[in-house]
């Protein structure tokens, strides 16, 4: 018996996971390889692409309902746009309660001040921050965990 291997697919188990980049970050490779992970991990992954508005993001948001919205940057502008956007999301009734992480390139310098940009970014709202050294398998660590409701996560890094 042959199978289509379309039409033998698993459907998704997991999350439904809205993905998106920063408003200026032009970047694409980050969401395709952030897609393909969080895919193959059974989670349902709506990709809004690069350069996307802060207000279409909270349209979609309110929109699809994800269960996670995960934002990536590879530009170094991720607190400056990160900041901006994690508020418009919290001011939205529709957007408010609904978890938002942030990962990798936050801003252009380390060390001490890297890690005072992600206690910013998770002081304004974000759920967690990852940084440009994560690795991969830490989201997976903060998809559990969403299983068990906490207070905001301290930010991860490696």
């Amino acid at each position: 018996m042959l199978m289509n291997p379309v039409n033998a697919a698993v459907a998704p188990r997991g999350r439904t996971i809205l993905l998106s980049s920063v408003s200026s970050d032009s970047h694409t490779w980050n969401l395709v390889f952030l897609q393909l992970l969080l895919e193959e991990t059974g989670h349902r992954v709506i990709n809004l692409g690069a350069c996307v508005a802060d207000e279409l993001l909270v349209q979609e948001c309110s929109a699809i309902r994800p269960d996670l919205v995960v934002i990536s940057t590879v530009n170094g502008h991720g607190q400056v746009d990160g900041l901006r956007l994690i508020r418009k999301l919290r001011s939205d009734p529709e957007t408010r309660d609904t978890p938002v992480v942030i990962g990798g390139k936050l801003g252009i310098t380390g060390g001490a001040e890297a890690d005072d940009r992600a206690r910013r970014l998770v002081s304004a709202g974000f759920s967690a921050v990852f940084q440009d050294d994560a690795e991969p398998t830490e989201i997976g660590r903060f998809l559990a965990s969403l299983d068990h409701p906490a207070p905001r996560h301290p930010v991860a890094t490696s």
